[in-house]
């Protein structure tokens, strides 16, 4: 073979190799892409669900604590915003602000004996629970996705895959500390 033809065949290796890196790349940041939005959609599931409880919870509660109209209020108005958030950062923040008027919610219901033996709300109560820790979940695997995809977008070389064809890291969805210094200590 001549000189000629040997490097011929090596670029059109290199050639070859390089565009099935930028095929396999790409197709994995499509991948990782499809795998968040499928996370964010288990979410949007579990605070879909969350909302269309709240509800229910608060007129099960309402014959019991009339005079507790200012948390009722409360707990609808956040409700509405938290239903009504479009960004992620609009989301968290509204999340955010529901979570901590739901714990004082539940913190001011447990003073109400005859409320904590009611069937319908301890059934409410605890499927409130339940989602929420579903939520919790949810969010774990969803900020999982948004970690696996942002690696890949910004390590190299498939930084320059990402770079070329427009792929943005995603924003984590992370409540915000006020929800976390509204729920109420329990000591016995």
């Amino acid at each position: 073979m001549a000189a000629g033809t040997v490097v011929i065949i090596v670029l059109a290796g290199i050639i070859v190799f390089g565009l099935l890196y930028v095929v396999a790349t790409y197709n994995s940041l499509v991948g990782l892409r499809n795998q968040l939005k499928n996370a964010w959609s288990q979410i949007e599931v579990q605070l879909k669900r969350r909302h269309d409880l709240i509800p229910n919870l608060v007129e099960t509660t309402r014959g019991y604590a009339a005079h507790e109209r200012q948390t009722f209020d409360a707990v609808t108005s956040a409700r509405a915003r938290a239903a009504g958030a479009k960004s992620m950062s609009e989301i968290s923040s509204a999340e955010s602000e529901l979570t901590g008027v739901l714990s004082r919610f539940m913190a001011v219901m447990e003073n109400y004996p005859e409320l904590k033996a009611n069937q319908n709300f301890l059934a409410l109560q605890e499927e409130l629970t339940s989602t929420e820790n579903k939520i919790a979940f949810a969010r774990q695997a969803y900020n999982d996705q948004v970690l696996f995809l942002n690696n890949k977008i910004q390590m190299f070389p498939s930084n320059v895959v990402a770079g070329m064809f427009n792929f943005r890291p995603a924003e984590y969805f992370e409540l915000e500390d006020k929800a976390q210094a509204a729920v109420p200590k329990v000591s016995f």
